[in-house]
């Protein structure tokens, strides 16, 4: 009897296939196991070339396509979307279009202003900021975002950096206004988001934008001739002290804007912004992103841990902007029934620590941690793209070729980079601390400070490597290890980080010595467990037969600093350690901290309960260990 075999002849595979399938599978597991993260980081480069090579197209065509240009389309193409929502109103993309025309309508009546002048807008996260922001950018005006938290005397120098005809200020915000009005150039007109005003020579915008057409200004006027010509300033705090104006291009704002879409955000996306409009992680990553993808924002006015989760399940938020402070907030509070019952599934930001990023996880489900980095000003962006914790994001050979950058050697004590004895920087090993430079070319652009050529040139190397080379200094240590991911190590320079926000030593320095009975002022910022960045401490010299009048000091840094400038601690020295260079000695003090059990100079605390500066006791100094005492 015949079997089944016979009848049915199983057909025998070319002698060469078996060697081809152990072939396929020996070389799947030779790049698992040499190079693991091929696929992921092809991924990720095919991204970033696709969204080069179609700006590049446009380019060709002689088109150019700005985030506003995509934003006006989008309003004609899907008019009833939400756009915005805030405080529960939903405002539909047509609904932003419409009275971001009024604005421009008004100011284009009332307001001799020219394209490429430069307006002012000093206003909380609310959507007639955007309304605002839109508008102006329709008649072609360089917009400056000024940092709510500013006050007096580094407000005024904001605006005077960056040259407005106009101010445009929030309702809310009319208190900070009357600071510094008296003092403000008579050349500026001053607008507010109200419907009159008592304020001598203020106009109100509220009830002229009622009045006002929804028509679209002139299309000449808001179209770009240039991608890399200025369209924001966004201010940030550098080594110098006082804010400095970033001119930000179109090109810029379109870059920022594809982070979203990089990380794998998509329309149907609803995202929370609750940081700050006037930084660009909101604004240009947020808003722009938001744009880019023609998703849902939800705005909040400000930051609350308590209401953030309940935000994100009302409003069924999938992706959400956070620093690094904003996800120990949400780790530090009072854990709950059904903490990963939300739709959250990416977190996009920057400056979470590895243990909060374990704990994050743990406590608040599968979301995806989406850490990059790149400077406001800066010509160079990192996006960890692979989820590694604690990483910023990584390189290869072929993202080196488009963006070239290098880790090298800095002298610490110097605070400058080390050059060998042929004048050349030097490249630190991988697994050691580099400053951050990139390479300054075409494709890479610097585009500067407003106003301030040599704070611009100040953030440029020049023969690096090689004789002609320019590179822009991030300011930054960085790590890269032997699989090619990047880390953040430190900053360099009169800066430091604390609640998110940069601190310039020499601003709140500045700002101590005005008292009559300071000599000198230190500042600097120290380590305290289990919080992000550095508290400011000021290390003091009293005038001779002076004594500390510690109410004075309260009073002082409340009035003229943002909160997260004020100083922590206070150190009462009797004489100021000084660098070789007659720089202010700054290494040893942040090593010794604020312990006063080790410390005999007379030591004080900033007690936000008692709005006082206290004398830290060490019982104190416990209970700012602990986290008893909140910071």
């Amino acid at each position: 009897m015949r079997g089944w075999d016979d009848l049915y002849p199983l057909p025998v595979p070319p002698s060469w296939v078996p060697g081809a399938a152990v072939g396929i599978l020996s070389l799947h597991f030779i790049q698992k196991l040499l190079f693991p993260y091929f696929w992921a980081d092809l991924r990720y480069l095919l991204k970033v070339l696709t969204y080069g090579a179609r700006m590049e197209m446009y380019r060709l065509q002689g088109r150019i396509v700005t985030v506003l240009d995509k934003f006006v389309k989008l309003a004609e193409k899907q008019p009833h979307k939400p756009f915005l929502i805030y405080e529960g109103t939903v405002h539909t993309y047509r609904d932003v279009d419409r009275r971001s025309n009024r604005i421009a309508q008004v100011f284009l009546q009332h307001e001799a202003l020219k394209k490429g002048d430069t307006v002012a807008l000093l206003m909380g996260n609310e959507p007639d900021f955007i309304h605002v922001w839109f508008g102006l950018a329709k008649l072609g005006c360089v917009v400056a975002f000024l940092n709510f938290n500013v006050r007096f005397r580094s407000l005024l120098h904001c605006v005077s950096s960056c040259e407005p005809k106009i101010l445009v200020v929030g309702a809310d915000l009319l208190g900070t206004l009357e600071e510094i009005l008296p003092k403000l150039q008579k050349d500026v007109s001053v607008w507010i988001m109200a419907k009159d005003s008592k304020l001598p020579n203020v106009h109100t915008l509220l009830d002229k934008i009622e009045a006002a057409s929804e028509d679209p200004v002139p299309v000449n006027r808001c179209s770009a001739n240039n991608l890399k010509s200025a369209v924001l300033y966004i201010f940030t705090s550098g080594t110098t002290g006082l804010p400095k104006a970033a001119v930000i291009s179109h090109l810029q704002i379109l870059k920022g804007a594809a982070g979203l879409w990089a990380f794998g955000a998509t329309s149907e996306d609803i995202i929370y912004i609750t940081l700050p409009l006037y930084h660009s992680a909101a604004s240009l990553l947020g808003i722009g992103g938001c744009i880019q993808l023609g998703a849902t924002c939800v705005l909040k006015k400000k930051f609350s841990a308590s209401q953030f989760w309940n935000d994100c399940r009302r409003y069924n938020v999938t992706v959400i902007q956070y620093i690094g402070e904003l996800c120990r907030y949400l780790c530090n509070q009072p854990v709950k029934d059904g903490e990963k019952n939300h739709k959250v599934r990416l977190a996009v930001g920057n400056g979470v620590r590895n243990d909060v990023w374990r704990e994050f996880l743990d406590r608040f489900g599968p979301v995806k941690i989406c850490e990059f980095y790149g400077a406001t000003e800066g010509n160079i962006c990192f996006m960890n793209h692979t989820g590694k914790i604690g990483s910023v994001g990584r390189t290869n050979f072929f993202y080196k070729l488009f963006f070239p950058f290098d880790l090298i050697k800095y002298d610490f004590q110097k605070d400058e980079p080390i050059r060998n004895k042929h004048g050349w920087c030097e490249k630190v090993k991988k697994g050691e601390a580099g400053l951050l430079i990139s390479k300054v070319n075409a494709k890479n652009p610097f585009f500067g400070y407003a106003g301030n050529k040599r704070h611009t040139e100040k953030k440029l190397l020049c023969e690096v490597f090689k004789k002609g080379d320019l590179y822009f200094n991030t300011g930054d240590l960085m790590v890269q290890d032997h699989d090619n991911f990047l880390y953040f190590w430190d900053r360099i320079g009169d800066t430091f980080r604390w609640k998110g926000e940069n601190v310039a030593t020499t601003e709140v320095s500045d700002v101590i010595v005005m008292l009559d009975f300071i000599q000198e002022a230190n500042v600097y910022g120290v380590s305290v467990p289990d919080h992000e960045g550095k508290a400011g401490m000021a290390s003091l010299i009293l005038k001779h037969n002076a004594s500390l009048d510690l109410e004075q000091m309260y009073k002082q840094v409340v009035t003229y600093l943002p909160s997260y400038a004020c100083p922590l601690f206070l150190r009462v020295q009797e004489k100021m350690e000084m660098t070789g260079t007659f720089k202010q000695q700054k290494f040893q003090l942040v090593d010794e901290g604020f312990n006063p059990s080790t410390i005999t100079d007379p030591l004080y605390f900033l007690d936000n309960s008692k709005k006082a500066y206290v004398l830290l006791t060490k019982e104190l100094h416990e209970m700012i260990l602990s986290g008893k005492m909140k910071l």
